[in-house]
């Protein structure tokens, strides 16, 4: 084997699977000191035996994260967008969707939201709460991937195509559903990581990068479930300028440095009550501000 670049695609502890140019997968391990690494890094290896020792991670064009007031969980890099998917049952939390929206703004990767489920009932509800980030410019795709699967397929698959796309959704969402009909060999692909990394159940835990089709052009990167996205890593004075609907006026204030709460003449707050900004995506933000000005915890 001739070492050189490669991709990542698993991961789990010190323990990588990586792919090789010319399409081989093997396990490897990092040498030295933990790193950080991600599914989607590029990274250099050497031989060592029939498996591979990391020397190093390149540089990044992105790095989707989340970090609460403990730690921090790196998702993927290299995205070219996130694929953020909802449903109307179980219903949606619109602050988890505010703030992988806003991570994503942060890290310079276009995000699209997936309204699966829509043969429901609850679709109708879903729909009008999404409202608000289809007028802001959020492009939102509805489709029902088990109801509908052809048609699931027909509607994602031109949005996926040439793109490393990064699928987040809580429980319930259909992520796994969604997965084995955009990727009809995952199940065996999990099978095959799992064995590679010797992580057995853990693998349901990690985040796994899949081929769409046989030109090895387009990925879906699928991520665990989560149920809190902190953005700790964010300094709260950029909030406003990554939520599009706020951004929009934003240097209409009488203060440079306007919080968007109580100050005179706000122009965010005009816009809200002039129906420009939804109400219940200033509270967000509002929620989200209080959240990011709280002292760091020791």
């Amino acid at each position: 084997m001739t070492p050189g670049a490669a991709r990542v695609v698993a991961a789990h502890g010190r323990h990588v699977l990586i792919e090789t140019a010319d399409r081989r997968r093997l396990h490897g391990h990092l040498r030295g000191r933990r790193a950080d690494i991600v599914v989607g890094d590029r990274v250099r290896w050497q031989c060592a035996g029939d498996e591979a020792v990391i020397e190093a991670v390149e540089p990044r064009r992105n790095l989707l994260m989340r970090q609460d007031a403990w730690r921090s969980k790196s998702f993927a890099a290299n995205l070219d967008q996130v694929l953020v998917l909802v449903a109307g049952e179980p219903p949606f939390s619109e602050s988890q969707l505010a703030r992988a929206l806003v991570a994503a703004a942060d890290a310079g990767i276009a995000a699209i939201v997936g309204l699966n489920k829509t043969d429901r009932p609850a679709a109708a509800d879903a729909r009008a709460r999404l409202a608000p980030y289809r007028a802001m410019g959020v492009t939102v795709l509805e489709f029902a991937a088990k109801a509908e699967p052809q048609a699931a397929r027909a509607l994602l698959l031109p949005r996926l195509q040439g793109r490393s796309t990064l699928l987040l959704g809580p429980s319930g969402a259909g992520k796994s559903t969604l997965i084995n009909l955009l990727v009809p060999d995952a199940g065996a692909q999990v099978g095959e990581i799992s064995t590679a990394l010797n992580a057995g159940r853990h693998t349901t835990t990690s985040t796994l990068w899949y081929w769409l089709g046989p030109g090895h052009d387009s990925a879906l990167i699928d991520s665990p479930g989560f149920q809190q996205f902190g953005l700790h890593h964010l300094e709260p004075t950029r909030l406003a300028a990554l939520m599009p609907d706020l951004a929009a006026h934003l240097g209409g204030c009488r203060f440079h440095d306007c919080s968007h709460r109580r100050e005179p003449d706000c122009a965010v707050r005009a816009a809200v009550d002039a129906g420009q900004i939804a109400p219940t995506r200033h509270r967000l933000y509002l929620e989200l501000l209080d959240e990011l000005q709280q002292p760091a915890r020791r």
